[in-house]
Parts: C-alpha cells; structure tokens; sequence
C-alpha cells in the first residue's frame, strides 16, 4: 500500500513553463524504509517508532512476518516526515538492526532525528544524489542511564 493509495499523500503543486518552483515545492517528505538482517520483532519495533514519529504506510497493528527460505528478508515501508507526531520511547532490540533510508536530503535528516529518541544510531554510509541521499544506519537499544539513589 502507498501513501498515494492510502489518500495522505500531497501532491507537488504544478507548474507551468513560464513558472518557476521554489526548491522547498520540489522537496519531497517521503523517505524509503528499508529494515533487513533481523528478527520481524525488532523491525515491528523500527516501524512502530516511525508510525509514532510521523505518517506511515504501514498500520501500528502491521506486523512483518518472516519469509521461509534461503536469503534475508528486507521489510520496506514509505514515511511522510512533513507532520511530526510524537516523540517515540526508547524501544529495545534483540540486536543491532540494520536500516537503509532514501529520499531528500531534508526528510532524510528528519527522519534520522526521529529515531535519535528511540534508538542509539550509527551512520554506517551515504550516498549522494543530485536531489536525493541513500543512507544506512545502524540501530541499537539506547540505554537508559542509571539514576544514583534509585531503588
């Protein structure tokens, strides 16, 4: 499913030849999601703080399922960083999960920034576009620190 399908989705205004688009019109706030080499629990944790984060195309309740065979399993999911929600809580992991984003530069940094609450967050490489960025990430269980005198 789509944000387009799902109706949250904006369009880009249109512009004819004699116009010409601010660079913030040409922006894009979806981000590719890309979650793989993990357990289907800790990728449901990945995309239940994005959907918290921001809108998503995948439902709270969607929960990846892991696929039989030979190879990994790459979950995929599309996130509109245009609105932020709430701010997430610290999720944990069974172990490191590995996460590729894409999109503009811009809803990319969001979306990275969104996960700072919830995970420890590693920038393990970037590629770069003319428009857009490709970036892979390393999430991890943040660690709550320890309060001195607590029971």
């Amino acid at each position: 499913m789509s944000l387009e399908a799902s109706g949250t989705h904006r369009k880009a205004p249109t512009v004819n030849s004699d116009e010409q688009a601010s660079p913030a019109e040409h922006a894009s706030a979806d981000v590719v999601v890309e979650v793989e080499g993990c357990k289907a629990a800790d990728a449901h944790a990945v995309f239940r703080v994005l959907h918290t984060a921001f809108r998503s195309d995948r439902a709270p309740d969607d929960v990846p399922q892991e696929t039989p065979g030979p190879g990994t399993t790459v979950w995929t999911s599309t996130v509109d960083v245009s609105e932020r929600g709430t701010t997430p809580e610290p999720r944990r992991l069974s172990a490191p999960v590995t996460v590729s984003l894409q999109g503009g530069y811009w809803a990319v940094d969001q979306l990275c920034a969104g996960l700072k609450s919830a995970f420890v967050v590693h920038l393990l490489g970037t590629a770069a576009g003319d428009q857009e960025k490709e970036v892979e990430l390393r999430l991890e269980t943040l660690r709550q620190p320890v309060t001195k005198g607590a029971p």
